[in-house]
């Protein structure tokens, strides 16, 4: 990652070669390919990186103005900065965690009655917030800016990633700070990286974005991407699991190289494998007035006022034991290349309440590029 674009290319390139039926280096040496491959049911995931930091931005315009709406009304939806530059807050990166690592449901203070002092005990409100995150290249010096023209070449690739919210315990404590305990508790990354160059054959015009950036936020050309994603939910007692989100990667407003570009432009000083986030991608309301493109379940369900179905008789407001959620990006064109399509699928099983013993909640990822 820390060598930079010409490396990565370079790495690209010979994997590609590699791997070609073709090729006969692997093709035609079995003991070779012994020692090379790994069977994917032994295969151990781990972090792709050494994540020294880690920010999440929140950059869909549709999931701040339905957020914004929630707890500050419709004529206060977004903040007078959110169309004025990238919003982030500095999440835990000692808490971000590769695919299968269990995690505990989390406990803390909620107020669940606004008449009542607060309360202490498990999150009954548990949500996914389905996000995309790109990993930083090489990095920069303390003090010197990342200009958004060089940004491209410090944006590696890009990973699902889960960003686990507690609501009941995140609504109580944001103000006046941002997320703390209802958010510092897990952040689940896929192992696989797509590396940006992969990603180029599905980039997009960006977002109108009016009023106009300043300066250091303006560039040209096009980085949003078309990337379909999918979150679905599966109870104990379902047979299949049922598709509550169908959203896209194209519907952000703040593209990467923006949020990179302020990130650094205060001189913070970016390092190879810090993390950045995008935040919760969430879509517009269609025509129908479904709201099938909103990334969480606290959207979905409109803050608990109203139930997800799941069909059969089958209903949710927030993740339940037992629950498994998967996540998947797909992108593809109509076109042959070589390499035209790339699907990543996270799969989230919540399995037994956080006062029993063991407890947990696992993350699985896998990643297949064609």
């Amino acid at each position: 990652m820390a060598l930079g674009p010409a490396a990565w290319q370079e790495a690209r390139r010979v994997l590609q070669k590699l791997l070609s039926a073709n090729e006969a280096t692997l093709r035609d040496d079995v003991s070779l390919r012994s020692r090379a491959f790994v069977h994917q049911s032994l295969a151990e995931m781990h972090l792709p990186a050494e994540i020294g930091d880690y920010t999440d931005f929140y950059s869909s315009r549709d999931h701040a103005t339905n957020v914004g709406i929630m707890f500050r009304g419709k004529e206060n939806a977004l903040m007078p900065n959110w169309l004025r530059l990238p919003v982030g807050y500095h999440g835990r990166a000692s808490s971000v965690v590769v695919s299968g690592t269990p995690l505990r449901r989390p406990q803390g203070q909620m107020r669940p009655d606004p008449t009542q002092p607060p309360v202490f005990g498990q999150c009954k409100q548990l949500d996914i917030e389905l996000e995309m995150a790109f990993l930083v290249g090489p990095g920069n010096k303390l003090g010197e800016p990342i200009p958004i023209d060089k940004a491209h070449e410090h944006i590696f690739g890009m990973v699902l990633m889960n960003d686990w919210s507690a609501r009941d315990i995140q609504a109580w404590e944001y103000v006046p700070l941002g997320p703390f305990l209802g958010k510092n508790f897990g952040t689940t990354i896929s192992p696989w990286v797509v590396p940006m160059e992969a990603l180029m054959p599905f980039v997009l015009p960006n977002a109108v974005q009016d009023p106009k950036p300043l300066p250091y936020l303006c560039h040209e050309d096009p980085y949003t991407f078309d990337i379909n994603l999918f979150v679905s939910v599966k109870g104990k007692a379902m047979e299949e699991a049922a598709t509550i989100s169908k959203s896209n990667f194209k519907y952000m407003y703040w593209t990467m190289k923006q949020q990179l570009a302020h990130h650094s432009v205060n001189g913070c000083n970016l390092r190879p494998g810090d993390l950045l986030a995008s935040g919760t991608i969430s879509g517009p309301l269609f025509f129908s007035q479904d709201p099938e493109s909103f990334g969480s379940m606290l959207e979905l369900s409109w803050r608990g006022t109203k139930t997800i179905d799941l069909g059969n008789g089958e209903t949710r407001k927030f993740l339940e034991d037992g629950d498994e959620v998967y996540l998947t990006g797909m992108l593809y064109k109509a076109v042959v290349l070589p390499v035209a399509q790339h699907v990543m699928t996270i799969t989230v099983s919540i399995l037994t309440p956080a006062q029993k013993k063991n407890e947990s909640i696992k993350f699985y990822t896998c990643c297949t590029i064609m």
